[in-house]
This record gives structure tokens, C-alpha cells and sequence, in this order.
């Protein structure tokens, strides 16, 4: 594949730097943008990557953006919104996704990758999902007229720095004893970050994904009972994991939902929305094999690396001295 100029929407979270950083690795010219430029100067390290501040729903600057590149990716997505009402939902994911449409037409984008999510359907039982279904039908409807199109719909995604197992991990040191966690039965199939960015970058080139609609999974299904204990123990954290029921989850949902609002509370660990999500399974209907050929790597391969417990350098020091 030859070098080309890609611009990455979302591109200082989770996914977005495992992106770059392939992207970058390939020889590509990656150009982020980002409203907060001075909290992600690590991005800069990167070669071939350029950090641009701007808001990515300001059409003026994606027009100047997109000018020239060959390529545009949108990852940008939120779990929770601060309201109730779903508008936050449909900022994030289909008016922007609209947005980026529109810009891509208008300055000539020929390709464009878009980040939907498992089970994404405007009839789904969440915002969160059928504001991802939304978005999803919106890019495709310009697939193979103006744009070449493809979506990839992840289960959740782990790896280092993830938002996930990571939390639990958190989580679970916090509460003593008795850890209550809603939705124990609701499954998952992990998927490795670096996998997905290895599909996003493949995908760039090969014209066998235009037009096509990706489920992005691991190899393995889990109850979310099964990873939080499976958390606790790598972690060492001895803790009960007690499963609540539907009524105990959806009371706690709400709960937590309420509290968010008492203004020390930065931002909403869990809602109402996160609830009725649950209830579809994060499960591919079509297996766990990846597209254009990737294997997916097994979470028990990659987790304990970045949650088993840090030696502490002093200790370390002291042993290898004869003193400890």
C-alpha cells in the first residue's frame, strides 16, 4: 500500500492511538483532531502524526481537513451522555457522523472507516444503540456512490489503558468485601485492541471491505460474572462478586444514574442506558474470525501483562542485593 494522508476523528482515546501508532508505523500521514491539543502532547512523539485543536463538529474545520487526505477514520463514541434524554447519544454518534458524510462529499473523500458497535440498530432497546444504528445506516447510504464505506461493529474492547477491565480492576480494590454487580449474566467477546487496529489499517487498501459492514470479536464468550471474577483474581483482590438480579440491576442503574448529578461526581460510571444495553448480549452471531485473514488474540494471552500486580522496584532492588 502506498503512503497516503489519513485524518483520525477520535483519535486520542483508547482505540484511536493503538491506530495512529500502526498507521504511523506503515509510513502514513496521520493528522488527529483534538479539543484539548496540550493533554495528549504524547500523540506527538508519535512519526508522521500531527495533532490538530478543533472541535470535530465544526464543519468549517473538517472541510479544511479533509481537503486533502485520502482517507478519513471516525471513532468517536461515548458510553454515557450527561443527560437523560438520548441528545447526547445523537450528537456524538450520528449528527457528527452526518457531519463527516457530508464533509467527505464535499471535499472528494474517496474512503471513509467508521466505528459502529455490536448489535447497533435504530430499533435497539438503547440511545447508545440505536444512535450507533443510526450512524451506521447514515455513512453506508453514500457507500459505493461518493464514498467507499466500511463500518466495523466491536464487541468490547480490552488491552492496556482500556476503560473495561481496567475499571473493574479499580472497582473492585475500592469495595470491601462484597462487590454487587449488575447484569452478571449479560456475555461478551472480547476483543484485543491491537487486533482492531490492525483490521482498520488493513482495511484501508483493500477494496474486498468496501461497502461491507464488519462484527469485530475475540475467541472466546464470557458473562460479565466471569470477567470481574477473572479481574479479582489476577488482581488478587479477594471479593465476593455477588450477581444481582434484574430489579437489584436496574435499581442500582438508576442509582448510580441519580447520583451523578451531586456535583463531585466527574462523570456517570453506570446508567440506566448502560442497563438496557446489557440486554442484547456483546456476542458476533457470525463467530470470532476477523476479517481479511487476522487472528484474534485470547484475552488470558494479553490481560494478566497489564492487570497482574507491578513488583515494587525497591523490593526488587533489595532482593537482588542479598537484602530481602
Amino acid at each position: 500500500m502506498t503512503t497516503i494522508k489519513i485524518c483520525v476523528l477520535g483519535g486520542t482515546g483508547f482505540v484511536g492511538q493503538s491506530i495512529a501508532s500502526r498507521l504511523s508505523q506503515m509510513g502514513h500521514e496521520v493528522h488527529i483532531i483534538s479539543r484539548h491539543r496540550e493533554r495528549h502532547r504524547r500523540l506527538l512523539v508519535i512519526p508522521t502524526v500531527k495533532l490538530i485543536e478543533g472541535d470535530p463538529h465544526d464543519m468549517g474545520l473538517l472541510r479544511t481537513l479533509f481537503q486533502d487526505v485520502d482517507a478519513v477514520i471516525n471513532l468517536v463514541g461515548i458510553l454515557n451522555e450527561k443527560g437523560r434524554d438520548g441528545k447526547g447519544f445523537e450528537h456524538a454518534h450520528y449528527e457528527l457522523a452526518n457531519k463527516v458524510v457530508q464533509a467527505c462529499t464535499q471535499t472528494k473523500v474517496k474512503r471513509l472507516l467508521h466505528m459502529s458497535a455490536l448489535h447497533a440498530d435504530e430499533a435497539g432497546p438503547s440511545h447508545y444503540l440505536r444512535s450507533k444504528g443510526r450512524a451506521e445506516k447514515r455513512v453506508h447510504q453514500v457507500s459505493s456512490h461518493d464514498i467507499n464505506v466500511t463500518s466495523f461493529r466491536p464487541s468490547v474492547i480490552f488491552g492496556p489503558g482500556d476503560s473495561f477491565l481496567n475499571r473493574f480492576a479499580d472497582l473492585l480494590r475500592r469495595l470491601p468485601f462484597v462487590f454487587p454487580l449488575a447484569c452478571p449474566k449479560s456475555r461478551f467477546q472480547p476483543v484485543y485492541v491491537d487486533n482492531v487496529a490492525q483490521v482498520f489499517c488493513d482495511a484501508l487498501g483493500s477494496h474486498e471491505t468496501y461497502g461491507q459492514t464488519y462484527n469485530l470479536c475475540g475467541p472466546r464468550t464470557y458473562t460479565l460474572q466471569e470477567l470481574v471474577e477473572y479481574v479479582a483474581k489476577l488482581t488478587g483482590t479477594k471479593r465476593y462478586v455477588y450477581g444481582l438480579n434484574d430489579w437489584q440491576s436496574w435499581t442500582q442503574a438508576a442509582a448510580v444514574e441519580w447520583s451523578a448529578w451531586l456535583p463531585w461526581v466527574k462523570e456517570k460510571p453506570f446508567s440506566l442506558d448502560n442497563y438496557r444495553s446489557l440486554s442484547v448480549d456483546s456476542v458476533c452471531p457470525d463467530g470470532h474470525k476477523l476479517p481479511l485473514g487476522i487472528t484474534a488474540d485470547a484475552l488470558e494471552d494479553i490481560a494478566p501483562g497489564y492487570l497482574l500486580p507491578k513488583p515494587d522496584p525497591l523490593i526488587t532492588l533489595r532482593r537482588h542485593a542479598g537484602r530481602g
